[in-house]
Formats: C-alpha cells, sequence, structure tokens
C-alpha cells in the first residue's frame, strides 16, 4: 500500500498484480508525510502500529478506512490493480512451489488442484480473494479506479494523469515463469478455480477464455 498525502491518492497492492513495477513508478514523487508499506524487496511500514504488524503490503480497503477516517478515505483517489483470476491463481501456484517442493513445475495441474482441495491455503495473504482488498463489508467496491494486468501499461498511464505525475514505461519485477494460464486447466479445475474466486469474476467481470483453451496443455 502507499498512500500519499501530498497527491492525494491510496494505491491498494493486491497480491500478484503487478505491485512491484507500480511501486517504482510512484516511489519518485511521494512527499514528506507520505507512506508505504511493504516487505518483499523494501521493508517498510506505515505509521500506525496495528497496520505495520501486519507485516505486509497487502492492505485491505476495510483495514485502512478506519484509520485515516471517512472524510480523508472518501476524498483521495483509490485504486487498485486487478488479473484474471485464472491467470493469477497459475502465478500463485508458480511462486508458491518455486519457493517449497517445485511441484507445479512436474505436475502443474494437479499441484493446482491439490492446492485447492487439500491445502486450501485460505490464511495465505497471496491465496486471498481480490475483491477482498477493495469492498465495503456488503461487497461494494470502494475504488475510484480499477486498473487490469491485461493493459496495464495503458491503465498505469491514466493513473499517473491522474495524480498528476509523469507517465512512466514500467519495469516487470518479481514475475513467476510459467506458460499462458489455459495451458493448465481442464474442466474440472475450471470449476474448482470459479468456484473459489467467484467473488473476483463476478465483480471485475472476468471469465475463462475457452476460445483459446485448445492451445497444447501442460501435463496433468
Amino acid at each position: 500500500m502507499i498512500i500519499s498525502h501530498s497527491r492525494r491518492f491510496i494505491f491498494f497492492a493486491i497480491p500478484k498484480t503487478g505491485t512491484h513495477s507500480i511501486r517504482r513508478i510512484l516511489r519518485p514523487y511521494l512527499g514528506e508525510g507520505d507512506g508505504e508499506q511493504v516487505a518483499l524487496f523494501e521493508n517498510r511500514a506505515l505509521p500506525w502500529p496495528d497496520v505495520a504488524a501486519l507485516r505486509h503490503g497487502h492492505i485491505t480497503a476495510e483495514q485502512i478506512r478506519p484509520v485515516l477516517g471517512d472524510e480523508t478515505f472518501n476524498a483521495y483517489f483509490k485504486f487498485a490493480v486487478v488479473r484474471n483470476p485464472f491467470d493469477r491463481f497459475v502465478s500463485y501456484c508458480a511462486f508458491v512451489s518455486a519457493s517449497t517442493n517445485g511441484s507445479f513445475a512436474t505436475s502443474p495441474r494437479t499441484y493446482m488442484k491439490q492446492i485447492l482441495t487439500k491445502t486450501r491455503p485460505y490464511d495465505h495473504i497471496l491465496f486471498r480473494p481480490q475483491s477482498e482488498f477493495v469492498v465495503d463489508a456488503d461487497g461494494r467496491s470502494l475504488m475510484d479506479f480499477v486498473g487490469r494486468v491485461e493493459r496495464l501499461q495503458q491503465d498505469c498511464d491514466h493513473i499517473c494523469d491522474t495524480i498528476g505525475v509523469p507517465r512512466t514505461e514500467l519495469d516487470r519485477v518479481n514475475q513467476s515463469s510459467h506458460r499462458d494460464y489455459r495451458e493448465y486447466y481442464d474442466d474440472e479445475l475450471i470449476a474448482l478455480v470459479s468456484e473459489m474466486y467467484r467473488s473476483d469474476l463476478e465483480l471485475f467481470d472476468y471469465a475463462f477464455d475457452r476460445d483459446a483453451a485448445n492451445a497444447e496443455r501442460q501435463p496433468a
């Protein structure tokens, strides 16, 4: 998360959506009194003990709103970036597997199904639905703008224009290694991901691109 009082914006950093690339664009324009919370590559915390104690930078709108107060929260430009849940889940599995047993590389579909049916790591911040970071208690979006990974440069240009900083070409940071997400899925896995991330699919109007699903698949 980045909170800029000088430019009156809040960036909600949803995991696995290019957040570190966006942070690199925004950091040079932060003023005195602005704050950032991040734990990967950098170690920075916002100036509130309860927020800093989370020890990660993926803070939800419902967590930060009472800290800032409704007047400030409502007045600031609030934005986040989201990603197709089917693609994001592949990225999550590749990232987690690379730091543990490497099973995704050898049996990706089996590994992905195991995560959804056996491991079910609901407490892992990277696993949580994207919608949880941007909605209120009634499931309504609190964002003024939601960009998409699929058109990230275009949407980052819009963000820069809105907050009054120069447009900057994005770097690719912390990118996991995997092929086109559609190559990893069968019907069972599509159904499992659809159920787990139903709120994301509905709120952000995403779907599995079945027209391209006949591409060469990874082995199960």
